[in-house]
């Protein structure tokens, strides 16, 4: 560290630019503030402080200067000594600002650390001034030795701004003062290549464009001396004569290679004709797989890539079964009807997308997805104009391409996040894609010709309803995948997700074993899904433990062996909790209900409280307004039926106040009808609901439990979450065949007709 003084000094405010060390520069001194200090500068044998001032303040550096000469016109030569660190101040009678300034002289540094610094500037600024055209003066402007003289240098860059130069006089430290030029003449150096990159590829590209001029205007002479003109599209026509189009597409390339032929080539249209031709002989006219409709190996091929899900598999093999009979007996050449839109229904991770590949494995066709998550373009459906720039097909006719035949499986997915804006409404394109009586006769507007879809088979995937428009909803045959039990995801865990998860980890399988038992605490513990992908998730952080104890063991281990009680050892304490529904429902006021959500069926709980004040009904929980109108069916039932149910008229004279959490998630339907009307029954009788029973169904106001949706899904949600007894509406007894036999088994259902068969199993005695 250099050693320092104490100095009292008038201050010289520099207002537009910066004096650094060693300079010897000629101010202007105009200003009343300039005059007083430099005539105070006189009681200091010449000496005095400049200070930079940039947006109304003074630098807290500031640099010692001696006046080496003035005139009478104000003009004024100073040669900066040292830095100085600017202390307090005051002014005296004269106007004049003195202050404290303790003063760095700069001394020579030895430091090896500096060397590279200084060498890596040296070297940046020199290929600046080389970009700048001087690049001969480099070696005389960086010859200095002295490294903050070199650094200081850096006042006359025009890169620099008056803010960096001032930073750069208050970093007394030689080291950050280098490092902070260093990263600004790296950035300045950074756009100057890119500018003479742009500027040198723009020569390149005029320079190449007036040669293919000249070679051009000297080809069509050559042409046409050899009578050759109108030679450009025998490149297409050569080949044109190698494929076997249909009449209709083979009419419309043959019109447009004409004109393409007539045509200058320094049209703009040109370059359109072209690109489109590319893209109709791009398109797979005459490939087409043939398919494999053995029904037992379609069904062999899926039962090994999905383990349950018995009912779909079985409507996939119908659906299969009846192209089979149609192509043996003749039937699909009499009309394109020959079959359904499938469309997958189920909550996120139960297999929708797989089991559109699934499909195209057991026909031996090739798999093409088109992800419809977020379109809003109708011409991302259709295709744009051939008259607009940057024009190209839509997304079928580029996934056809993709798929490399024209009778691929083409699953769309996601179709119920389709949206529309003022750019058209791709939902409505799709009607005729998905339309069995339409497709043959498919348009893109790009193409300008029919495109025929008969062939393919579409299937769909969403996990709503209730988004996709009514029109394309009517064109698709639904087939609901509601989620897997316990057991079936122990079984797809043990065949399908850890060996999986296992080769991402990069594990032998002789390396893990995870027990059954284990996969179930996985399960039951650490997952509440209708799917199976957050149940990858913790099988994929098992395996990345085992793999880092494999990759930090000098010699290979012996096999890992995971049981139920090992796994809070890898995955960390359990996630759920399956006494939830018994907790929440220790106190007279909450029911537990069960729910529908994107994300499949879920548990919700409905609490009641009354308080004292003007009489009325208070909601929460972010409600939708079937869910609002439920609440108040629930509240004018009681009301109305208080004496029969033996509630005390004084309680309902208060505010009543239902809950329904998480508040943070939207909720609506009118299946939470019987449970809160149950948590007000509660809550007015002091009896508590069963803590084991899940409830769903719609209520009246004459108290008649009506049907709801989604049976199965409630089921399986109920069913994850511990509870043991169900009440479900009479009307949705039926629906309990598509429940699994084993989940049937394990749980009692009741069955209700009215509020009062509900209340007499929910409530405690």
């Amino acid at each position: 560290m250099p050693q320092t003084s104490q100095l009292t000094l008038p201050v010289l405010p520099l207002r537009n630019g910066v004096v650094f060390p060693h300079m010897t520069v000629t101010l202007r001194i105009e200003t009343a503030e300039g005059k007083t200090a430099l005539a105070a500068s006189a009681q200091r044998d010449g000496q005095l402080l400049l200070v930079p001032r940039i947006d109304g303040r003074y630098a807290a550096v500031g640099t010692l200067a001696e006046v080496q000469d003035a005139d009478d016109d104000g003009n004024v030569v100073v040669s900066g000594l040292a830095r100085a660190r600017v202390g307090a101040g005051s002014t005296d009678e004269s106007g004049a600002l003195w202050v404290e300034a303790e003063a760095y002289p700069e001394v020579d540094i030895v430091d090896e650390e500096l060397d590279p610094l200084v060498a890596e500037y040296r070297a940046i600024v020199t290929a600046v001034l080389e970009h700048r055209g001087i690049g001969a003066v480099a070696e005389r402007i960086l010859g200095m030795e002295n490294p903050s003289q070199l650094a200081d240098l850096a006042v006359y860059s025009p890169d620099l701004t008056l803010a960096q130069k001032v930073q750069l006089l208050e970093t007394l430290d030689i080291r950050q003062r280098l490092g902070l030029l260093l990263d600004w003449m790296r950035e300045v150096l950074g756009t100057l290549e890119l500018r003479r990159k742009v500027r040198d590829q723009a020569a390149e590209n005029i320079d190449k464009s007036q040669r293919e001029y000249l070679l051009r205007q000297q080809l069509e002479a050559i042409r046409k001396e050899l009578g050759e003109e109108g030679d450009a599209g025998s490149d297409y026509r050569a080949k044109l004569a190698e494929r076997d189009l249909p009449a209709h597409v083979l009419d419309a390339v043959t019109r447009d290679l004409d004109r393409l032929e007539r045509m200058s080539e320094q049209s703009p249209e040109h370059s359109w004709i072209r690109t489109w031709l590319d893209t109709v002989l791009d398109l797979p006219w005459e490939k087409h797989t043939e398919d494999r409709l053995d029904l037992d190996e379609a069904w062999a091929v899926l039962d090994a890539d999905h383990t349950g899900l018995a009912d779909v598999k079985e409507r996939i093999v119908e659906y299969l079964a009846v192209r089979k009979l149609r192509k043996e007996r003749g039937l699909d050449k009499d009309d394109n009807r020959d079959g359904a839109i499938l469309l997958l229904v189920g909550p996120p991770g139960v297999g929708k997308t797989s089991l559109g590949e699934s499909v195209a494995k057991a026909l031996g066709r090739s798999f093409v997805r088109v992800a419809l998550g977020g379109v809003r373009d109708e011409a991302e459906v259709r295709g744009h104009r051939r008259t607009y720039v940057g024009a190209r097909p839509g997304r079928i006719v580029r996934a056809l391409t993709e798929a490399g035949s024209m009778n691929p499986v083409f699953l769309l997915d996601e179709m119920d996040k389709v949206g529309n804006d003022w750019r058209g409404d791709p939902s409505s394109a799709l009607l005729e894609v998905l339309d069995p009586a339409q497709n043959h006769t498919f348009r893109d507007h790009y193409l300008e010709f029919d495109l025929d879809l008969s062939e393919v088979v579409f299937i769909a995937t969403a996990n709503v309803l209730e988004t996709i428009p009514a029109p394309l909803l009517d064109r698709t045959e639904v087939i609901r995948i509601d989620g897997y039990t316990d057991a079936e995801k122990v079984d797809i865990a043990r065949d399908h997700l850890l060996p999986r998860q296992v080769r991402a980890a990069g594990l032998e399988p002789e390396e893990i074993a995870v027990t059954d038992g284990a996969l179930a605490a996985v399960v039951d513990r650490y997952t509440r899904e209708a799917g199976v992908r957050n149940l990858e998730r913790q099988l994929g952080k098992l395996a990345r433990k085992i793999a880092t104890r494999v990759a930090r063991s000098a010699e290979r281990p012996e096999p890992e062996v995971v049981d139920a009680d090992d796994i809070v050892t890898y995955l960390g304490k359990p996630k759920v909790w399956k006494d939830e529904a018994k907790d929440r429902t220790d106190v007279p006021g909450v029911a537990t209900g069960l729910a529908v959500t994107g994300a499949g069926g879920d548990v919700l709980f409905v609490e009641a409280s009354v308080t004292d004040g003007e009489r009325g009904l208070t909601l929460t929980g972010q409600l939708g307004d079937v869910m609002k109108e439920s609440a108040r069916i629930a509240l004018s039932y009681i009301e109305a039926n208080a004496a029969r149910l033996g509630i005390d008229t004084k309680a309902l004279a208060g505010r009543v106040h239902l809950h329904v959490p998480a508040g943070a998630v939207p909720k609506d339907g009118p299946s939470a009808g019987i449970t809160m009307t149950t948590a007000l029954m509660s809550l007015l009788t002091g009896r508590k609901v069963r803590g084991d029973v899940g409830m769903t169904g719609e209520v009246t106001l004459q108290g008649k439990v009506l049907p709801i949706g989604g049976v199965k899904q409630k089921v399986l949600a109920a069913h994850r979450a511990g509870l043991t007894d169900v009440i479900i509406p009479a009307r949705n007894e039926i629906d309990l065949d598509d429940v699994p036999d084993k989940v049937r088994e394990e749980m009692t259902f009741h069955i209700a007709s009215t509020i009062d068969d509900v209340l007499a199993v929910a409530l405690e005695a």
